[in-house]
């Protein structure tokens, strides 16, 4: 199955403790169903410290599932996303505006 939401999408976050807030995919991970969005899930990390790095508290974005994404269309608000031929290429497009993405 094609992707619907990819790395360096603009998505807004539907349910969990992050509900309506809005990042960037940074990576996706199709085999778990997961995807990382910056400044999204962020939980605290311990690290050691090691001669090249401080150690301490680092904050780190987790993974959130990609039932509870959506994309963001031009108008800033959730889409649903579809696939549609263009010629002989397969396309992403916006259902709500039907801009292709």
């Amino acid at each position: 199955m094609a992707a619907k939401l990819k790395k360096g999408d603009k998505v807004v976050v539907l349910a969990g403790k992050d509900k309506g807030k809005e990042g960037e995919i940074t990576s996706v991970d199709p085999k778990s169903g997961k995807a990382v969005v910056e400044g999204i899930n962020i939980a605290i990390r311990h690290q050691r410290q090691t001669q090249s790095s401080q150690g301490g508290r680092q904050p780190k974005a987790m993974p959130v599932d990609l039932s509870n994404l959506a994309l963001m269309d031009k108008n800033g608000k959730a889409t649903r996303v579809g696939f549609r031929m263009e010629g002989d290429k397969k396309v992403r497009f916006a259902k709500t505006t039907g801009d292709v993405i």
